[in-house]
């Protein structure tokens, strides 16, 4: 058994789930009060971090653990729950790269968590190039498609 305490909670406008523009939305995370507030020093010297998030509003009867179609376009391959990155998931963990916008004490403002309003956060950590693919990265074409629309 896994027990994860959340660090944090992202708030911003976004009250529904939906799947395309998450480019504009601002969040703060604010910091949990069982954790130090300088456990965000030197945060704000990064330019972006991952935020690992919980999708708390998934409804449980709706977990997928094989394959389905993609935004459950039939037109679209059938692609297995871990080839694509869909809020129903196993363990129904988000993963996003934002942009950091400044700290303020507890809170981290951030730039394009695609994450609703009242979302525990699991973990933050800073982006860094030594971690990053140094390889070129390669996915399917209909990924393009589903996400010609997600960041505006």
């Amino acid at each position: 058994m896994i027990t994860l305490n959340p660090v944090g909670v992202a708030y911003n406008e976004r009250n529904e789930i939906e799947d395309d523009y998450w480019g504009k939305v601002v969040s703060k995370i604010i910091l949990d009060d069982s954790l130090p507030e300088d456990s965000l020093n030197e945060i704000e010297s990064f330019s972006h971090v991952e935020i690992i998030f919980h999708f708390h509003k998934v409804d449980q009867t709706k977990i997928i653990t094989g394959a389905r179609h993609p935004r459950n376009d039939v037109n679209l391959p059938k692609a297995g729950i871990f080839s694509q990155r869909g809020k129903n998931r196993p363990n129904q963990l988000g993963l996003t790269t934002v942009r950091v916008m400044k700290r303020e004490g507890r809170t981290l403002y951030v730039a394009g968590l695609d994450c609703i309003n009242g979302t525990p956060i699991l973990d933050i950590k800073p982006v860094m190039k030594e971690f990053l693919p140094k390889e070129p990265i390669t996915q399917p074409e209909w990924t393009h498609d589903i996400m010609k629309h997600y960041w505006e």
